[in-house]
Order: C-alpha cells, then sequence, then structure tokens
C-alpha cells in the first residue's frame, strides 16, 4: 500500500517553472493580437472612422478581463453543469485559488491558465467589430460585448474545452478556436449586421482603406501573436506537440498568402497588399482548430485551401447584399468552417491524439463529429447574436444617425480625429497657424 501510495505520488503533476514561463510568454502574446486587430481593421475603414476601429477592438481589454474575473471564467471552465455550462464558487472573482494550485493534470498554476484563456476571451469579441465598421454607437457596442461575451462565449468555451462540455466529450478537435473564436465571432457578425444593415453607400460609394502600412503591420502582429494563441495551448506539455503546431501555424500561414494572391493575380490582374495581409489571417484562422492534428504537409494543403475559398468568399457579401464592411465572415466564419471540418480529412492520427481522418484511413467519423461542432456553435451564435442586437436596437439604438455616419463617427463618437493636418504646414508659433490651400483641399480628401 505504502509503495503505491509512492508511485502515485511520484506520477502528480508538480509545478513546472519552465512551461509555467513559457505560458506566461504566450499569454503576452495573445494579449498582443488584440492591439494588432485593432491596427488590421484601423487600417481598413476610411480614415473618419478609423479611432472608432481602434476603441472596438482596445474596449474589450477592458470589458473581458473584469467580467472574466467576476464570473467568466467560472462559466467557462467550471465544474460541468449538464454538458453546458460550467460553475466553481472558487473560480468567482479568481478568490478561491492558490497561487501554487495546479490547472487540472498541468504543470502550470490555475491563475497562468486562466490568465491564458482569458486572452482568447478577449480577442474573439473584437474579431466581430470589424463587420460593423462606420455604424455603431460606442456604447451599444460596450454594452453588446458584455450580454455577448457571458450568453455566448463562456458557454461555447465551455462545450468546446470545458471538462464536461458537450463538445468536448463528444470528440470535437478543436486546439486553439475554430468553433470557440473563430466561428463564434464570424456568425455573431453575421447576425447582427442582418440586424443593423448596410453601411449608408454600400455598394455605391468607394470604401478603400485609408492606410495600407497599418493593415501590413497589424496583420504582422497578429501573425506574431499568433504562435502564443496556437502552440501555447497545449499548455507547455513536453511531447512534442506545441512544436508541431508552432511549425504548422507559419507554414499554413505562408501557403494561404501564397494562395490568395494567387487567387487574386488570375482574377484581379494584381498582387495586393490587403490581400497578402486578408491571405495570411485567413490561414491563421483555418490553421487555428487543425494544426495539432495534422502534417505540414496537411497544414500546406490546409492554408491553399483556405487562401483560395476565403477570398473567393469575400466577394459573396456583394451577390447577397450583406454589408460585412472588413470581411469577417469571409474570413473568420469561412476559414474557420474549413479549418474545423478539414480536421476530418487531414488529421494524420499521430499528433495530438490517434484520431485520423479520411485521407489516413479514419473513414467519415471525424469529420462528421466536426461537423456538428461547426454548425451547432454557428446555429447558436448566429441567432443568439442577431437577438441580442435586435433587443439592443429596438431599446438604445445600434446605430448612429445617418449624418452622423456620414461626417464621421470618429468626430461624433469620441470627439477627435486620428490624424490632425492644422499643423501640416509646420514653422514657429509665431506664424500664421492658417492651413494653406492645398493642405486643405489633400485634408478635406482623405477626410472624405
Amino acid at each position: 500500500m505504502a509503495s503505491a501510495i509512492t508511485t502515485l505520488a511520484a506520477d502528480a503533476p508538480t509545478l513546472s517553472s519552465a512551461n509555467t514561463g513559457f505560458m506566461l510568454i504566450c499569454s503576452a502574446l495573445v494579449m498582443l493580437m488584440t492591439p494588432g486587430l485593432a491596427f488590421f481593421y484601423g487600417g481598413m475603414v476610411r480614415v473618419k472612422s478609423s479611432l472608432n476601429m481602434l476603441m472596438m477592438s482596445f474596449i474589450s481589454l477592458g470589458i473581458v478581463t473584469i467580467l472574466w474575473v467576476l464570473y467568466g471564467f467560472s462559466l467557462a471552465f467550471g465544474t460541468d453543469s449538464g454538458s453546458l455550462i460550467g460553475w466553481s464558487s472558487d473560480y468567482v472573482g479568481l478568490s478561491g485559488i492558490g497561487i501554487t494550485e495546479l490547472w487540472d493534470g498541468y504543470t502550470i498554476p490555475v491563475y497562468v491558465f486562466a490568465v491564458f484563456q482569458l486572452m482568447f476571451a478577449i480577442i474573439t469579441p473584437a474579431l466581430i467589430s470589424g463587420a460593423l465598421a462606420d455604424r455603431v454607437k460606442f456604447s451599444a457596442w460596450a454594452l453588446f460585448i458584455t450580454l455577448w461575451v457571458t450568453i455566448v462565449y463562456f458557454p461555447v468555451a465551455h462545450w468546446v474545452w470545458g471538462a464536461g462540455g458537450w463538445l468536448f466529450e463528444l470528440g470535437v478537435i478543436d486546439f486553439a478556436g475554430g468553433t470557440a473564436v473563430h466561428i463564434n465571432a464570424g456568425a455573431a457578425a453575421l447576425g447582427v449586421i442582418l440586424v443593423i444593415g448596410k453601411r449608408v453607400g454600400f455598394k455605391k460609394d468607394p470604401m478603400r482603406p485609408h492606410s495600407l502600412p497599418l493593415v501590413m503591420l497589424g496583420a504582422g502582429l497578429l501573425w506574431f501573436g499568433w504562435f502564443g494563441f496556437n502552440a501555447g495551448s497545449w499548455l507547455g506539455n513536453d511531447d512534442g506537440v506545441g512544436a508541431v503546431m508552432f511549425v504548422n501555424t507559419q507554414v499554413a500561414t505562408a501557403a494561404a498568402m501564397l494562395a490568395w494572391l494567387g487567387y487574386e493575380k488570375l482574377r484581379h490582374g494584381s498582387f495586393t497588399t490587403l490581400g497578402a495581409a486578408s491571405g495570411a489571417v485567413a490561414g491563421l484562422v483555418a490553421i487555428t482548430p487543425s494544426g495539432g492534428a495534422v502534417s505540414p504537409l496537411g497544414a500546406i494543403a490546409i492554408g491553399v485551401i483556405a487562401g483560395v475559398v476565403c477570398a473567393m468568399a469575400v466577394g459573396l457579401k456583394y451577390k447577397f447584399g450583406y454589408d460585412d464592411s472588413l470581411d469577417v465572415i469571409g474570413v473568420h466564419l469561412v476559414g474557420g468552417v474549413l479549418g474545423s471540418l478539414l480536421v476530418g480529412l487531414f488529421a494524420t492520427g499521430g499528433v495530438q491524439s490517434d484520431v485520423a481522418g479520411l485521407f489516413y484511413g479514419g473513414g467519415l467519423g471525424q469529420l462528421g463529429k466536426q461537423a456538428v461542432g461547426v454548425f451547432s456553435v454557428l446555429a447558436y451564435s448566429l441567432v443568439a447574436s442577431a437577438v441580442l442586437a435586435f433587443l439592443l436596437d429596438r431599446t438604445m439604438g445600434m446605430r448612429v444617425t445617418e449624418d452622423d455616419e456620414v461626417s464621421g463617427i470618429d468626430q461624433v463618437e469620441h470627439a477627435e480625429t486620428a490624424y490632425d493636418f492644422s499643423g501640416a504646414g509646420g514653422g514657429s508659433s509665431s506664424r500664421s497657424t492658417a492651413v494653406p490651400a492645398p493642405v486643405a483641399a489633400a485634408s478635406k480628401k482623405v477626410d472624405a
């Protein structure tokens, strides 16, 4: 009996300072993705709404952090209740957790796991904001985030990753958030825009990005942070899977960027910087659920498929008439669906688990499970988000007025503008502060 107890004690996980440090770094990388997303989206809109776009991402850092500490972590990762939601009183306010208490079966503290998952919860509603550019009241958006993460994100995170969650128990593979993050956000974006409607001038006025350098900067920060997002999701286990995920993240992203550019050249005749940035993000999205289950060759295939299909999908808004301002549906929803389903085809059975996909002799079983996960999250998020948007629109109003939208949401909602052209002529304070006519004319063109 004594020897059995000694064996059990020896097998019990112990705190690893290396894994703890690694996961804290990964958490910081994922946090950086939200400002990166703000730059990515902020550069894609017209100058008159760029600050609002930045703030729609940035405010999520504040709101979701507080909600996560108060009750979000408990709902997502607490003791399972009916396979739909979690709850543990010790997690409320993070007040009942010992500083050296380990996360279940791992070598990192609960606090480290909680803060890592917090960063996922922060960026998910921020992703939705890109579909709503130019037209949503900031106060309504802040309240929407509060309600959405509570009613949609926290429960879905439990379904997918929480012990006892019904998709987790079904065996749906989602390494780092294809369903819980990208499909969830993309479906929510579709639900909201169907309620609030199109921008003034949609399909009539040019709505080109005002700063492609900002878009590229944002894409680079997202790509960099995504290594923490993906590789960190194995929680520092010393079995090589995290390293495979790191490699597959790079490989799929590169393949998707090249595929998007190739499609763009054939279809439109040019290689664009916006296409390069969008293709990279499409690859990052698609490999997120699948990268722990496939080989690097499988990652190339997933990246190529995502690059081409997402590039095609962004044009659907013009065909069907929904105004997805910055292609959240075309990239995140479509990319998340592709990456999640392709696990059922390309899983090798030799990386994160022994589950093999159709192309590796595993049959259609895993593909069926992936489809259940994809379409259940899509349907729930779509309907719940549309209902939330409808209720907010009927009570406080979701949209700014048409005049405010045309004149510029930055000035109306934030009393600021992104660029100050009043001092463009330079000179000392003793000189005239009048703006030269050519500069004033240029300013008017940019502001338009």
